[in-house]
């Protein structure tokens, strides 16, 4: 797949969560919507400009080759439905039924901070790793290695990291308390998902045994 058209690819998943938002919240004058389609698309140009990541990995992120774990194919099935509920439930919640009080100001600044901060790290680790894929699967066509430098040498699954800390500022941006229902079935899977290729990369991946000595944490820097 050339670039352009994985990019538009890209855009448009992006503009269909952004239209389920907006068409469960039922109307278009909503600030908290249009903050997370500011916030998105500004990740959107970043990832494709500053962090942009090399043709081959965009290619295998694309369309991942051979491999991949029929677990993750369920998980990652299972996290994409539950993506979709906690987008209607907090544009139901915060939009239009308004179930969740309003919070204060500072707790809907520090929501923001968040998920910007989750998805500059899951950015960030996607660039510093050339074997990225979108799946789990060894990539030996590419001759995988290990990736062990940069964020990297704090945990071993930053990009996960970074996809939990942008879910946790998920309803503090909405004001949704709602929405931390699906957002903790989310990260369980996250956290089920890292536990399962670990173990899958240890397994499979030489030099990766000798890389968890090192690089003790899995995602969380002194505790897991």
């Amino acid at each position: 797949m050339r670039t352009s058209q994985y990019i538009i690819k890209h855009l448009a998943g992006t503009l269909i969560f952004f239209l389920i938002l907006f068409i469960s919240a039922g109307h278009i004058d909503y600030w908290q919507g249009w903050i997370y389609v500011i916030i998105g698309l500004a990740m959107f140009i970043v990832s494709y400009t500053i962090l942009r990541i090399d043709t081959e990995l965009l290619n295998e992120r694309s369309k991942p080759g051979e491999g991949t774990k029929k677990w993750d194919k369920l998980l990652l099935g299972l996290s994409f439905l539950i993506t979709i509920i906690m987008f209607i439930t907090a544009g139901l919640d915060s939009g239009r039924y308004h179930w969740s009080s309003d919070l204060h100001w500072s707790l809907y600044m520090l929501g923001i901070i968040i998920t910007i901060i989750g998805q500059l790290l899951f950015l960030i680790a996607q660039k510093q790793n050339n074997f990225f894929s979108s799946t789990v699967r060894i990539q030996t066509e590419r001759e995988h290695i290990v990736c062990e430098t940069g964020l990297y040498k704090v945990v071993r699954h930053p990009a996960y990291l970074g996809n939990i800390i942008q879910t946790l500022g998920f309803p503090m941006l909405f004001g949704s308390l709602w929405s931390i229902i699906p957002i903790s079935i989310l990260i369980l899977l996250i956290l089920i998902r890292t536990y399962l290729e670990d173990r899958t990369l240890i397994n499979e991946l030489n030099g990766y045994l000798e890389y968890t000595h090192k690089t003790r944490y899995k995602i969380i820097p002194y505790i897991w």
